[in-house]
């Protein structure tokens, strides 16, 4: 029988022999560091994590509290000064939260959260709470700074009573009437959430570039929320697929920071012209569209698309110095993300970045070489055409591509040994195509506006088809403005629900040429919902003339959504019936139409035989090439350089519900990033697999 059932069994003992016993009882509270988050005037109570709090009661036990001491928490993306009692934001600008050191707790009246009391009142309750129990005197009466009742009655049953009288002419005092309120000591006991906290391992720095308008999700949340949420949801994904990387302490975790243009661009003064001539009916959709519709406008004005471009190159510069100098020992990578706008901003400065001068110079002999190997090349299977392969071996010894053949004399080939009949052939043949070259040329609508390839007037061997495949420089139609230079070299630019091939084709770009990559950034991810309306896909302009599907990214659980499953298994099979009723239809009829002839009865059974062998197979093949080989193939389709030679379009796996009707969830599509578990594991798969580390288990129908 425990110490406490032996005292309610026994009868009561005196105070002498009762009194070291109830000493032993008394403990220590085990303070808990919380932080006050204001929300549409609303204050809510936020625990630090479990590490940020020790090392917040570490700086606070060690009395240099009466100092100016700052200590960095959540991430060292927050500051908090001890002495002040803040909590401050290091990367942007946010309001100073109110910090505690508490003990002591009382639950709301609204929503039954507890709220601790000030650090000087919960001294007094510990003191009087020790008293009490060193004693084992209850029922103790404390009155709070603003006169209000707290009684302990026992350690389990302490109430808080809001008073309904104030204080009048005639001296009326607070009373024990109202709603009593429960009162909590120490953190274990009001089952607050207290975070896990995060690993203090920074591998990799990520900046998020937000869409249109102040609000980014359907909730009207700011670009540092729903960042958060994605930084939280990154966490968890490392939790469970990033395991065995984490147990061998090969990783910590990616940072994500987020970058805010609109407030820049709407801070010069426009909003002012604009609420000049807006119309005064229906207010408040003129207001929406005014602040959040019209960035699209605004970034193609060569006015704002300045301000818009160099606030968010100059904010990444900003972000990503202060971050060395907060880590100094950061030896990671930096990746780029926007969402909706902020990815077409981020593609425009792309595109616009210099490469290093040793790295161009680098490049440029690369293209040399392989600009001279395919020429080379072009040689052979001219003299093929011409069926004069034995001659290869001459022209690759002196080194003769395409251009130089083209500038060929009689004289020289003459030289390199080329008997009589072989020049002729190879003369007329230059001659022709140089002619065809000359016509083309003079024809009207010629322009040599074509940016990335422009036919050389050397390159006569180009046919019509050549023509109407070169390539406009991505850059054409780019409002003009003078494009900042970043202080890095992005890894990875990833793309969420982005209208980057729209803007392309309507600035007058048809195709990318599969050479094309970004000059200072290796990786492209076009990542987007299935009924996402802004975003558009990018690979069909880089290969045209090839129908395929995009990249389906697989579900964070390891497999394809049951929905899903069911849509492709019910499709399978209708294919599967039309096929046999076809071959069955073909059966019919062939044995329909040889009934005249009975000489060749037999000959007829036998074809029925094979047609019905035919129609067999043919289902059998085709259905089951589609999931499998179909999708292999659609991950080895060459689609250019802009992406390393690495697919580019990424769709995400509708929801079931969404399934229902595209359109109710269209909107919800195209704000739906921040919270995918999907789309950060890609984003996670990508930058992790640049450090050679992979997932745990490969996901299926993953590149």
């Amino acid at each position: 029988m425990s110490a406490p059932q032996q005292h309610q069994a026994q009868p009561p003992a005196p105070p002498e022999a009762a009194e070291p016993d109830a000493a032993n009882r008394y403990e220590a509270v085990a303070p808990h560091w919380f932080y006050c988050k204001v929300t549409d005037s609303r204050e809510r109570w936020i625990p630090f994590s479990t590490q940020d709090s020790e090392r917040l009661e570490e700086a606070h036990g060690s009395g240099r509290d009466k100092e100016d001491l700052v200590v960095p928490t959540s991430g060292g993306r927050y500051d908090v000064h001890l002495k002040k009692r803040q909590r401050v934001a290091v990367y942007w600008e946010e309001e100073v939260s109110e910090v505690r050191r508490c003990t002591w707790f009382y639950k709301g009246d609204k929503d039954n959260k507890y709220i601790p009391y000030s650090e000087t009142f919960s001294k007094e309750l510990e003191e009087a709470y020790m008293i009490a129990v060193t004693l084992d005197e209850w029922k103790k009466k404390l009155e709070s700074p603003s006169r209000e009742i707290i009684i302990l009655h026992n350690p389990k049953l302490m109430v808080h009573y809001h008073p309904v009288a104030t204080s009048d002419d005639w001296g009326s005092t607070p009373t024990e009437q109202g709603r009593p309120r429960t009162v909590k000591r120490g953190v274990e006991n009001i089952a607050a959430e207290i975070p896990n906290g995060e690993p203090l391992q920074i591998d990799h720095l990520v900046f998020v570039v937000h869409g249109i308008g102040p609000a980014c999700d359907i909730r009207f949340r700011s670009i540092i929320q729903c960042v958060n949420d994605f930084r939280n949801v990154s966490l968890s994904m490392l939790q469970a697929h990033f395991k065995k990387a984490q147990e061998q302490q090969q990783i910590g975790r990616v940072e994500f920071l987020p970058v805010n243009w609109h407030s820049s661009l709407h801070s010069t003064g426009v909003d002012v012209d604009l609420e000049r001539i807006t119309l005064p009916s229906i207010n408040r959709l003129r207001h929406f569209i005014n602040d959040t519709i019209l960035d699209v406008f605004f970034y193609n004005s060569s006015t704002y698309c300045q301000t818009i471009v160099d606030t968010v190159a100059s904010e990444m510069n900003r972000l990503y110095q202060l971050f060395l100098q907060r880590n100094p020992l950061f030896k990671g990578g930096v990746s780029i993300a926007g969402h909706s706008l902020g990815s077409l901003i981020l593609f425009d400065l792309l595109t616009n970045q210099k490469a290093a001068p040793e790295e161009d110079e680098h490049s440029k002999e690369g293209s040399r070489t392989t600009s001279s190997n395919k020429g080379i090349e072009e040689v052979k299977e001219i003299l093929k055409k011409l069926e004069l392969s034995e001659y290869c071996d001459v022209f690759e010894k002196e080194k003769m591509d395409r251009q130089a053949l083209f500038l060929c004399t009689e004289k020289n080939l003459k030289e390199m040994g080329i008997p009589l009949g072989p020049r002729m052939k190879i003369l007329h043949y230059i001659s022709s195509k140089t002619e065809m070259q000359d016509q083309r040329a003079a024809a009207p609508g010629h322009s040599g506006e074509w940016g990335a390839e422009p036919t050389s007037p050397s390159d006569p061997d180009s046919t019509d088809d050549d023509k109407n495949c070169q390539y406009r420089d991505v850059g054409l139609g780019q409002v003009s403005a003078n494009y900042p230079q970043l202080n890095y070299k992005p890894t990875i630019f990833f793309a969420f629900g982005s209208p980057i091939g729209m803007f392309l084709t309507v600035r007058g770009v048809k195709r990318i040429n599969p050479n094309y990559s970004l000059p200072t950034c290796k990786g492209f991810f076009n990542i987007f919902h299935p009924f996402d309306p802004v975003a558009y896909r990018i690979e069909p302009m880089i290969v045209p003339d090839l129908e395929f599907e995009p990249m389906l990214l697989p579900h964070h659980k390891g497999r394809k959504r049951m929905h899903l499953e069911l849509k492709e298994g019910l499709t399978r099979m209708s294919v599967d019936l039309k096929n046999n009723l076809l071959g069955s239809l073909r059966v019919a009829w062939q044995s329909f139409t040889r009934a005249q002839l009975p000489a060749v009865e037999a000959a007829s059974t036998d074809a029925e035989a094979e047609a019905e062998a035919g129609t067999e197979k043919q289902p059998e093949t085709k259905p089951d090439e589609s999931p499998t080989a179909v999708k292999e193939e659609a991950s080895l389709i060459n689609v250019g350089r802009l992406n390393g030679g690495n697919r580019i379009d990424y769709v995400l796996q509708e929801k079931p519900i969404e399934s229902f009707n595209e359109y109710l969830f269209a909107l919800q599509g195209h704000l739906c990033y921040w919270e995918s578990e999907d789309t950060v594991l890609l984003v996670l798969k990508e930058i992790y697999q640049t450090q050679g580390i992979t997932l745990d288990q490969p996901l299926p129908g993953s590149q």
